[in-house]
């Protein structure tokens, strides 16, 4: 690509159970394929110079859904991080998780923290999944912690306290599916992101499809505010 490629890109991967019952199949049957998108994109940002990318997996609000789907859900991401060790390794990716894992199970815990560890040397590109993973709730958590370090309330500060502290701010936010909100994710680290709406539902997506938005990103001007 002779494109300029965003640094950081950040994606909710949106529309699973809607491309399933466009298909008359179970919604597990979308997230299956949704996983599968996960892969393509994560190598495929790897191989064109992509530094970070954070995938929107689990939100806080999304306990809220069936017992049985989360249940679901939550064993597709230990089967997903058992699987995808390997792929990490061969593409020099460094897997990274952000959000509030302690609500998980201690095996899904250990999996997430082994995989950080195993991964924790790779160059080429680092995925980060948001599990558990609330802006609001983040934000609380930094005051919290600023408040236990006694810090100064400093944009450098708040930002080390963040679960990204560390990762650039993101310059790419993409929505699948056609909804158009935020629905709170990276609140403040998309402060000057250029945002993309697209209606494919995130098991269609394909990496054409990014390297199209990715051209659509280098139209633009990002002014930051200046004239």
């Amino acid at each position: 690509m002779s494109n300029k490629i965003p640094r950081h890109i950040a994606i909710i991967m949106d529309g699973n159970g809607r491309w399933a019952k466009e298909r008359n199949l179970k919604r597990t049957a979308g997230h299956e394929e949704g996983a599968k998108r996960v892969r393509d994109i994560t190598t495929h940002c790897a191989k064109i110079g992509v530094e970070y990318l954070t995938l929107y997996a689990f939100s806080t609000e999304n306990w809220s859904r069936p017992k049985l789907e989360v249940e679901y859900l939550m064993k597709l991401l230990e089967k997903y991080l058992k699987n995808e060790l390997q792929v990490y390794l061969d593409n020099g990716i460094r897997f990274k998780a952000i959000g509030d894992i302690s609500k998980f199970s201690k095996s899904l815990q250990n999996i997430i923290k082994t995989t950080q560890e195993q991964t924790s040397q790779g160059k080429n590109l680092t995925q980060i999944l948001a599990l558990n993973y609330g802006s609001q709730d983040e934000i609380l958590r930094a005051i919290k912690k600023l408040n236990e370090e006694k810090l100064e309330i400093t944009k450098e500060n708040f930002e080390n306290c963040l679960d990204t502290a560390g990762v650039p701010d993101v310059d790419m936010l993409i929505r699948t599916s056609g909804e158009i909100r935020l629905s709170n994710y990276l609140l403040w680290q998309n402060a000057y992101a250029e945002l993309f709406f697209v209606n494919t539902f995130w098991p269609e997506f394909t990496s054409n499809d990014l390297d199209d938005l990715i051209s659509d990103f280098n139209l633009r001007e990002r002014r930051f505010g200046a004239l």
